[in-house]
């Protein structure tokens, strides 16, 4: 039990010290944000297109195109999936 506080609280003080900027011995994997709006209209759709065609919903991605809010973890993953190979995306949803 005393290992997993410790484990737990270890993780919790990287987590602080990368949030202040600081160099941690742990790898991050951080992708680059990217511009919802601009890939929407890159590619052609509406809000109502990009969001039924990409598996999003409406709300989110108006969020996101408004920038009160930002895709991130998988969502985000799948942003620049579509943003480099949009066909291919499109034929693996079907």
């Amino acid at each position: 039990m005393a290992h997993a506080f410790a484990s737990i609280a270890q993780g919790l003080n990287e987590a602080i010290a990368l949030n202040e900027g600081k160099d941690i011995a742990g790898k991050t994997h951080r992708q680059e944000e990217i511009d919802v709006a601009q890939l929407r209209h890159n590619l052609g759709l509406t809000q109502a297109d990009f969001a039924a065609k990409f598996c999003i919903s409406i709300g989110t991605l108006r969020h996101w195109e408004r920038g009160d809010r930002k895709p991130h973890g998988p969502a985000l993953a799948l942003l620049h999936v579509v943003a480099k190979e949009p066909q291919a995306v499109l034929r693996a949803l079907g």
